[in-house]
C-alpha cells in the first residue's frame, strides 16, 4: 500500500466537505456528556422525593457518575488508541444511551445509582474519542480554530445549558426526562458517526497496560472519591484522609510503572511536554473556579432570590452566550495570529474580574445590574481560555497517543471539578457558620441573619475562586510558550518522542 493511501486511511482528506457535519456529530456527543453533570442536579430534589432517597445517599446520583467518569478516562483514552477512535466513539454513544434509559426507568435509588455509574463508564470511553477525532480531523490552522472554537464553547457552556434544559424538563415534564433526553441525541449521533466520521482502524496486536490500568484508574478513583467525600464529611475525616493517601501511593506507583512498562497506559512524554502540561494545569485550575460559580449561583438564585428551576436555568444564559462568543468569535479567529497564552491569560483575568464583581452580591441584589454583568465577563473569559487549551493540548500528538492525550485533558476537567466542589463548598460552609455565630444576637432576626450568613459564605468562596482563576492565568503565561499555529509546528505534525 502506498504512503499516500496509508495517510488517507489515518487522516481524512481536508477536502472532504462532510467533515463539518462530522463536527456536528462530535459536538452533539460532547454536549451530551458535559450537560449530564448538571442537568441531573436540577432534577435531584424531585428524584429524591420520587425514589425515597435519604439525604445521606442522594449525593451518589452525582458521585457515581463522576467517580466512574473521572477514574476511567485514561483507560477510555487508551482503548480509543488501540481499537480505533470511531469504533469507541460509537460504542460509547450506544452505552451512554442505554445507561441513560436505564436511569430514567429506575424503580429505586440503587437502580439509579448503578445507571449513573454506567453512564460514567461509557462517558469515559466517549469523551476522549470525541476530542481525539476532532484533533485528527481538523489539522489546518484556520479550520482547527473554527472546530475547536465550537468544541470549547460546548465544553465551557454545556454545564450552564444543563441547568436550562434540566429546569425545563423537571418543571414541565418529569425528572426522568433529564436522563431519557440523552437517548434521541445519542441515536442521531450514532447514525451520523457511522456515515460521516473517518478514522484509522486502531493498532493491531497492541496490548493494554493492565498494571497501569489498575494503578492509574485506582489512583484517580481514590482521588475523585476523596474530594467528593470531603464535602459532606470534612477534610480531617479518616475515610477522606485514607482515600487521599491511597491516591498518592497509587499515582506515585503509576508514574514509576509508566517509566518501565513496555506499552504504557500514559506515555510520560505526553505530560512532560511543557505546553501540554501547562494546558492540563490551566484547565484544572479554571474548572475549579468555574464549578464554584455553578455551585453557589444555583443555590443563590433558588434559595436566596427564590427563582424557580426554569428561571434559574435561564439566568445562566448570559454566561453561555459569553462562552460561545469568546470561543467561536474571538479565540477561533485570533488563534491563527497570536500565541495561545495571549488568549488564555486575558481570558482568566476576565473570568477573575467577573468573580470579583460577584463578591458584592447581597440578599437583595438585582440580577440585571449585579449578577448578569459578572456572568457575561466570566463567559467571555472562559471562552477565550478553553478553546486554545483544547487546541494546544492536542496539537502535535502522535496518532497512537491522541486518545490518551484527549483523556488527560478530560481528566484535568474532572479532577478540577471535584476539587472545586469540595474545596469551595467547605470554604463557604465554614465562613457561613462563623458569620452566623458572630452576628446572631436577636433570635427574632434569625432568618435574615442565616440568609446573610449563607451569602457571606458564597462571597468568601468566590474570592478564593477568583484567586484560583488568576493562578490559572499565571500558569498559562509561564508554561504555555507555543507560538501561533501558522508560525509553529503544524497541528497534525507529531512531536517526536524523547529518547529514553
Amino acid at each position: 500500500m502506498s504512503a499516500a493511501r496509508t495517510g488517507d486511511a489515518n487522516t481524512p482528506p481536508s477536502s472532504d466537505p462532510r467533515r463539518w457535519w462530522g463536527l456536528v456529530v462530535i459536538a452533539l456527543a460532547q454536549l451530551m456528556v458535559v450537560l449530564d453533570a448538571t442537568i441531573v442536579q436540577i432534577a435531584l430534589p424531585s428524584a429524591q422525593r420520587d425514589l425515597g432517597m435519604s439525604d445521606a445517599n442522594r449525593q451518589w446520583v452525582i458521585t457515581a457518575y463522576t467517580l466512574a467518569f473521572g477514574g476511567l478516562l485514561l483507560l477510555g483514552g487508551r482503548i480509543a488508541d488501540l481499537v480505533g477512535r470511531k469504533r469507541t466513539f460509537v460504542v460509547g454513544l450506544i452505552g451512554f444511551a442505554g445507561a441513560s434509559a436505564l436511569g430514567g426507568a429506575a424503580a429505586g435509588s440503587g437502580m439509579l445509582f448503578g445507571a449513573r455509574a454506567l453512564q460514567g463508564v461509557f462517558a469515559a470511553i466517549l469523551a476522549p474519542s470525541a476530542l481525539s477525532l476532532l484533533a485528527t480531523t481538523f489539522t489546518d490552522p484556520r479550520e482547527r480554530g473554527k472546530a475547536f472554537g465550537v468544541y470549547g464553547a460546548l465544553a465551557g457552556s454545556g454545564s450552564a445549558i444543563g441547568f436550562v434544559v434540566g429546569g425545563v424538563l423537571t418543571e414541565y415534564l418529569d425528572w426522568r426526562w433529564c436522563l431519557y433526553v440523552n437517548v434521541p441525541i445519542a441515536v442521531i449521533a450514532v447514525f451520523g458517526a457511522l456515515s460521516l466520521l473517518h478514522d484509522s482502524p486502531g493498532h493491531a496486536g497492541a496490548r493494554l497496560d493492565i498494571p497501569g490500568v489498575v494503578l492509574g484508574c485506582g489512583g484517580l478513583v481514590s482521588l475523585v472519591y476523596g474530594f467528593s467525600e470531603a464535602q459532606p464529611r470534612g477534610w480531617s475525616d479518616p475515610l477522606v484522609l485514607a482515600l487521599f493517601a491511597a491516591a498518592a501511593v497509587l499515582l506515585a506507583a503509576f508514574v514509576w510503572w509508566q517509566t518501565r512498562a513496555p506499552v504504557p497506559l500514559l506515555p510520560l512524554h505526553v505530560i512532560r511536554e511543557r505546553n501540554r502540561a501547562g494546558c492540563f494545569l490551566t484547565m484544572m485550575l479554571a474548572v475549579i473556579g468555574m464549578f464554584g460559580l455553578f455551585l453557589f449561583m444555583t443555590y443563590y438564585l433558588q434559595v436566596i432570590l427564590d427563582y424557580s428551576p426554569v428561571k434559574t436555568g435561564l439566568a445562566f444564559l448570559p454566561l453561555t452566550a459569553g462562552i460561545i462568543v469568546g470561543s467561536t468569535q474571538i479565540s477561533a479567529r485570533l488563534l491563527r495570529r497570536v500565541a495561545p497564552r495571549a488568549l488564555m491569560v486575558p481570558g482568566m483575568v476576565l473570568a477573575a474580574a467577573g468573580m470579583v464583581i460577584l463578591t458584592r452580591i447581597t440578599v437583595h441584589s438585582e440580577y440585571l445590574t449585579e449578577v448578569m454583568p459578572a456572568l457575561i465577563l466570566m463567559g467571555l473569559g472562559m471562552g477565550l481560555t478553553f478553546m486554545p487549551v483544547f487546541s494546544t493540548a492536542t496539537a502535535g500528538v502522535a496518532p497512537q497517543d491522541s486518545g490518551v492525550t484527549s483523556a488527560t485533558v478530560n481528566t484535568s476537567q474532572q479532577v478540577g471539578g471535584s476539587i472545586g466542589t469540595a474545596l469551595l463548598n467547605t470554604v463557604a460552609t465554614t465562613s457561613s457558620t462563623t458569620f452566623i455565630a458572630t452576628h446572631l444576637k436577636n433570635p427574632a432576626q434569625r432568618a435574615m441573619i442565616v440568609k446573610e450568613g449563607i451569602v457571606h459564605g458564597y462571597t468568601v468562596a468566590i474570592w478564593v475562586a477568583a484567586g484560583v482563576m488568576l493562578l490559572a492565568g499565571l500558569v498559562a503565561g509561564l508554561m504555555v510558550t507555543a507560538k501561533a499555529p501558522r508560525h509553529g509546528t503544524p497541528a497534525g505534525t507529531p512531536v517526536p518522542e524523547p529518547a529514553s
